[in-house]
């Protein structure tokens, strides 16, 4: 990421931008994330600088918020597109006061909000998907007994 010059002479801070309580530095986009993208959101611009470059644009236009309030894991982008992130922290990258600055690695993107009903409330959603999957085990099952 580039570098901005401090108000001090001589001094220079990476790159961050504030997401709550993290400061991130650098995103990293999964294959997963990069599939679903395709499947699920983009059929044109679908390379991972391409995903990588829109999720910094939302980031620095203050685009993106938590799903829920307390839990740090899926973010909302424009109050419709829903996608899962974690954090670590960079190992190359710190602030002036030497506190490490954050990698947000992009997990997977599950939709928009305007085109699945279902994304509006994520934990009955995950609660049916864990049934219906279960359900299709339990039909499996049967048919090797």
């Amino acid at each position: 990421m580039k570098d901005k010059t401090t108000s001090r002479w001589s001094t220079y801070e990476s790159f961050f931008i504030e997401l709550g309580d993290k400061k991130v530095a650098d995103i990293v986009i999964t294959n997963h994330a990069k599939s679903r993208w395709l499947d699920r959101i983009e059929s044109e611009k679908t390379g991972y600088e391409d995903i990588a470059e829109f999720l910094w644009e939302c980031l620095k236009q203050g685009r993106i918020e938590p799903y829920y309030r307390n839990e740090e894991d899926v973010y909302l982008i424009d109050d419709d597109l829903v996608f899962v992130a974690e954090f670590t922290d960079s190992s190359t990258e710190a602030d002036l006061l030497g506190n490490p600055l954050h990698k947000m690695i992009v997990v997977t993107f599950l939709g928009r909000m305007s085109e699945t009903i279902e994304l509006r409330d994520l934990k009955s959603y995950y609660s049916w998907l864990r049934h219906s999957r279960r359900m299709t085990l339990v039909k499996s099952s049967r048919k090797h007994r």
